[in-house]
Formats: structure tokens, sequence, C-alpha cells
């Protein structure tokens, strides 16, 4: 997955400055985040480096249950009777932005991540992964990332902890087509995939897009049955259809995909899901259009 900030940095989002927040959401802001990144971090991080994977998991969904009181923030949960704890999942969920980790640590379940390699340069975020042995990913090479991604997979499950992968490997809306990394992963390792459909996270912090973050919101966590590895890959795109047709079904429903708002980010490697006819189409004419301008402007 690339995070939001390396996509920011790396191409142009469209002009306009972030919504000001009031003096007191920004008082509360400090007030709410200042112990969680203090003194709650340190246990967080003191409980990763112990080398106790019970003490650390227990610590992570501590400070995920404090984060999400000090925002406001409700999770609505659905589905969670559907998971077997003893067991390890190629936990596969939508994904809206941070927030969506908040949501999953409600799972009964150890979860070890798939990140994007920037976000290991982060302080305190990067010190964290680290310490905790979560997974830098490239998104440059497609087959040596996937190799990597069994390996680290293969080692959480030696440890207990199910897999997340995020099969949109972005944020910038439902539209956005899988990758096949998860269903691949569930084939290669012979662990069940278990479908999560998140909406609401974009409501909490829409970053890139705003730095405002807002109180008081609502996660929806839908688990869908788990689907056993052996016909995975056959099935991807039915898997992908429901899980985005019950999104769009929720409340509060999915973050769509506006170019027009949130700019066409030429260069970086997003597909539109053929679900999406009229988005794809828009999409492919800006790039064949911006395609003809730098062929114009090098000849």
């Amino acid at each position: 997955m690339m995070h939001p900030r390396q996509m920011s940095r790396q191409y142009s989002l469209p002009g306009g400055k972030a919504s000001a927040r009031t003096r007191r959401d920004q008082i509360t802001a400090i007030l709410r985040g200042t112990p969680l990144f203090g003194p709650r971090y340190v246990q967080l991080l003191l409980a990763a480096r112990s080398g106790d994977r019970d003490r650390m998991h227990a610590a992570e969904k501590d400070w995920a249950t404090r984060a999400a009181r000090a925002v406001g923030l409700t999770v609505e949960t659905h589905g969670t009777h559907r998971i077997d704890p003893s067991k390890q999942y190629v936990v596969a969920p939508l994904h809206e932005g941070f927030a969506d980790v908040l949501a999953l640590n409600r799972l009964p379940l150890e979860l070890s991540y798939s990140a994007a390699q920037e976000l290991f340069e982060w302080k305190l975020l990067g010190r964290y992964l680290t310490a905790s042995g979560q997974s830098p990913i490239s998104t440059t090479n497609g087959a040596s990332t996937f190799r990597a991604m069994v390996r680290n997979a293969e080692f959480a499950f030696s440890r207990c902890s199910s897999y997340v992968v995020f099969p949109q490997g972005s944020i910038l809306g439902i539209e956005i087509a899988f990758h096949q990394g998860a269903f691949q992963l569930s084939a290669r390792t012979g662990r069940p995939l278990l479908p999560v459909v998140l909406t609401g996270g974009t409501t909490v912090w829409e970053h890139p897009y705003t730095t405002d973050l807002r109180f008081n919101q609502t996660i929806r966590m839908e688990v869908l049955e788990p689907l056993d590895s052996a016909d995975i890959l056959d099935r991807a795109g039915e898997i992908e259809a429901d899980m985005k047709h019950r999104a769009l079904s929720a409340t509060p429903g999915p973050r769509r995909f506006d170019p027009d708002r949130d700019g066409w980010w030429d260069g970086y490697p997003y597909q539109i899901d053929h679900a999406f006819p009229d988005l794809a189409k828009r999409v492919a004419r800006h790039r064949e259009t911006t395609s003809d301008l730098r062929l114009t402007t090098n000849i």
C-alpha cells in the first residue's frame, strides 16, 4: 500500500488550503492527543520491544481503544461472530485512512500489517512499526514485493497472527480496483481470506486532503464469511463486487473518488474498477490527453 503522504509528495494535488479548525477543536485535539503520543506511546513501544507478543497486542488494542475514545469515535461492528480466534487469516479490508486501524483492532484477532516502506521513515510511527515487526512493502516491483509479502505473512502466521493486506492499496475511493495480492497470498499460503467492509474512516481524518481531525464520527465494520483459499483466485471478482456493493449500501457510506475535487493523481499507479464505467472512461481520457500533451512537449 502506498501511503497518502508519499502520494501527496510525489504526485500533484489540487490547489487550496486545508479548512481552518476552530480554536476549541485545536485545544481539544492537543489535550486528548498528548497522552497517546507521550506516556501511552512509550508503553506501547516498550511492549513491542519486550518480545512478548501477547503483551504487545494487548497494548495495541488498549492504545487503539483510547485513541478512538479521544476522538469520540464509534465503531459499529457486524459479523465478528464469523471469526474463529484460533485461526489465522489473510484479512482483506476496504481502506479509507488511518482511522481504519482503530476499527480493525476491534477484531478478535492478533494482527500484523503490510505497510508502505515510507511509513517506516516517520519518526513515531516508523519506530513502532519497526519495533513491532511489521512488514515494509515496496510499491516498485510487483514480483519481489509479492515474494516479500509471502515471507512476511508466513512469519506472522508462525506467531499466530493474522496478516492484513488492503486490496485497494489506496485511499482514493471505493472506485479504485482491487489488486490481486490478498487473493494470491491466500491461495499461496492456504489461509482463508477474511473480507472486511469498512466505511466511514475518511470522515475522521481525510488525509492528505485536509489536516482537520473530526470528532464524534462513526466507522461501520462488517466482517463477511471467511473464504476458503482453494478457489479464491476464481472468486476474486465476485468478492470485490460484493464488498463494494455492501459498502455503497452502508451508512456511513464509502469515500468516493472525484478527480475534479481530489486531483487526477497523474503518475500514481491506480486503476478504476470496471463496475464504475463512467469514471473509468474519464480517467482513461485524461491519461490519453496528458500523454498527448507530454508527447507534444517532448517533440
